[in-house]
């Protein structure tokens, strides 16, 4: 126990030491941790807007069992800096990830370095729940963020090709169904913000996630 403290310390003190939080998710992460903790074997799905506002999420996927754990506007730091708390409570079985979105929109930040930061969340996802499927739901392409395009879809690769050589692991692609013929966002996917997706956006992921879930 003592030599897992001391490489989740390693690891979330790499990924955040020089990295300053933009918001305090603090209540919301407070707000998850006071409801019941589900049944053990949960489905979890983490992240940003993009899971925040899915209404009926929880409902979507008949016969399984999932937990809403979405905190708008947080980056793939947010989740790393909250991912323990998260899964302590929950009990996973499956961890689905979506976050990267914002850290490229927001922050710029590169396509390499949403690959490392990922790869840091998951190491920590793997010695907390380390019988659970971790699986990364791609950065989807919208209208609000089409300039992002390229570093999006490089970064999608990057963690695409780092997941097929890991166990216990799955990538879900929602970018290219979300694309035009021409290689655009589909517009008809969006909310009037060409940012947060509509019922039609997430109808089309419940096709898409759903044979994935465990």
């Amino acid at each position: 126990m003592k030599n897992f403290l001391i490489a989740v310390a390693f690891l979330l003190g790499t990924a955040t030491a020089s990295l300053a939080q933009k918001a305090d998710f603090e209540p919301e992460i407070a707000a998850f941790e006071a409801q019941p903790a589900p049944a053990a074997n949960s489905i979890v799905f983490v992240g940003s807007s993009s899971i925040r506002v899915w209404n009926g999420l929880t409902e979507a996927f008949p016969g399984k069992t999932v937990v809403q754990r979405g905190f708008g506007g947080s980056e793939m730091n947010d989740a790393i800096k909250y991912i323990g708390r998260i899964i302590a409570h929950d009990r996973p079985k499956q961890i689905l990830l979506y976050e990267g979105d914002n850290d490229i929109g927001q922050s710029n930040a590169s396509a390499r370095d949403v690959y490392a930061r990922f790869t840091t969340f998951f190491a920590l996802a793997r010695k907390m729940a380390p019988s659970a499927t971790i699986t990364f739901i791609s950065i989807k392409p919208s209208v609000a963020r089409k300039q992002f395009l390229a570093t999006q879809a490089e970064a999608n690769r990057l963690i695409k090709t780092y997941l097929s050589g890991q166990k216990n692991a799955s990538y879900i692609d929602v970018y290219t169904p979300m694309l035009d013929a021409g290689g655009q966002p589909r517009a008809e996917l969006f909310q009037a913000d060409g940012l947060h997706m509509n019922a039609q956006g997430y109808d089309l992921w419940k096709q898409i996630i759903g044979p994935a879930l465990k």
